[in-house]
Formats: C-alpha cells, structure tokens, sequence
C-alpha cells in the first residue's frame, strides 16, 4: 500500500509577481496588517490578489491601496464588505520612519510583494522598489530566459 505524502501547507496566501518585473527591490520589510474578521476568513480560504497594490504614506502612518480581498458568500449578513478598503501597514516607528523618508528623499516606491501567515497571523512583505524602464524589463526577461535555457542544457547533459 503506497503511503500518502503530507506536505506542509505553504505559508503564502498572494504573491505579486509583478512588482519584481516592474521595479528594482532596493529593501525587503514584513508588515503586520489591520483586518476585519471576513478578511482573515476570506484569507484562510485563499481568496486575495496583490497585482495591482501598493503603500502610501499619510501622516506618520502606512496604509495599503489596492489589494483586493474576496468577500466570502457565506460571511455575515449585517456587515458590508468592501474588498478594496485600505488597510492600516503595522510597523517599527524607525522603519515606517525609514520608508517615508525614502520615498520623500530618494523617489523609491513602496510596493506589496507577498501576503503569507506567520504564527497565526497575517503578514506582508513590502519593499522599496526603484521604478524600472522598458529596456531594464527587457534586459531581465532576456537573463531569466536564458537561465531557463540554462538549466534545461544542463539538465539534459547530466543523463
């Protein structure tokens, strides 16, 4: 009898595979978030898109624009979900001081790259990011396809 293989659920709810194609990642950070009840449950059940979400600044606080959390059907009847609501970024004051002086001083952008669980809560992987032009875009894709190609040569010369 063949035995089942139980792999450990990945910690990762949403990634933002974009973000790395559009921009240069100067400095990786992990920010707690602020959510609803619906949210969690709607995170549990994998239910969150990252694709077109980024951090702005207001006051001394950091918020996220932009992510994009499906409501469950099953969820409460007397609450209103709003999928698209800011959420409040929960960070060190030296490093939420560290973004906005980047941002201010070095035209950087702060962009979500990936929501994942951690010890029972829910986190995002944000980072400032350089804006990259249509030539760098063009350049990177060139290196990943050729370290495609690589392994596969590679790969096929080891049989």
């Amino acid at each position: 009898m063949a035995k089942k293989s139980k792999k450990a659920p990945s910690s990762t709810i949403a990634r933002n595979k974009k973000a790395t194609h559009d921009y240069f990642i100067v400095e990786e950070f992990d920010a707690g978030l602020a959510l609803q009840g619906w949210e969690v449950k709607s995170l549990r059940e994998g239910r969150a898109q990252l694709k077109e979400s980024y951090v702005l600044a207001r006051g001394n606080e950091l918020f996220l624009h932009g992510a994009h959390f499906s409501p469950l059907t099953q969820a409460s009847t007397h609450m209103v979900a709003d999928p698209v609501r800011e959420r409040k970024l929960l960070l060190n004051r030296k490093e939420i001081d560290k973004l906005i002086g980047s941002v201010k001083v070095d035209g950087h952008t702060i962009v979500a790259l990936s929501l994942y669980w951690s010890r029972g809560k829910v986190k995002l992987k944000i980072a400032l990011g350089k804006g990259k032009k249509q030539h760098d875009k063009r350049e990177s894709l060139k290196r990943a396809e050729w370290d495609r190609e690589k392994h596969r040569l590679l790969k096929q010369t080891g049989r």
